[in-house]
């Protein structure tokens, strides 16, 4: 019968290396990921004033024809669309990837008093500007009542 001496640390010696070996792979240029799809999020800022809501929303690099915008029966304002990422085939490796990619949507709730019919919208410079007009309240209906 053969004896074959046991080393404790053979097997952690052979995971140390897969675990390198794993490392590698990952860290090398060739094999890492160039693009982030699904992160991309406009920011918005939303602006009052007496007569209308302003919202500014940034899409960068976004086509006017690539958004859509809708307002629900609930008043629910949506902003949909997608960020396309245009491979440039000359590109081998990619070094740095910064910005994301993806469809996005954002929604926001409307006051009960603003004219969904006759939202304005405008495509400029990477910049979708809305406005969103208010509708005057209802006056209370006054009745005088002739004392006799």
């Amino acid at each position: 019968m053969a004896y074959v001496k046991f080393n404790p640390w053979w097997e952690f010696e052979n995971l140390t290396k897969e675990f390198d070996k794993m490392v590698k792979t990952v860290s090398n240029p060739e094999t890492r990921p160039r693009v982030e799809f699904g992160g991309f999020k406009p920011r918005v800022d939303i602006i009052e004033d007496e007569k209308n809501i302003y919202f500014e929303i940034e899409v960068p690099g976004v086509k006017k024809d690539d958004v859509k915008v809708s307002v629900d029966e609930d008043n629910i304002l949506s902003v949909k669309g997608e960020k396309k990422f245009e491979r440039k085939d000359e590109i081998k490796v990619c070094c740095r990837n910064e910005r994301s990619f993806g469809d996005f949507e954002r929604s926001f709730q409307l006051p009960e008093l603003v004219a969904a019919d006759k939202i304005g919208a405008k495509y400029e410079n990477g910049m979708l500007l809305l406005t969103i007009p208010k509708l005057e309240p209802a006056k209370p209906k006054e009745t005088v009542i002739d004392i006799k």
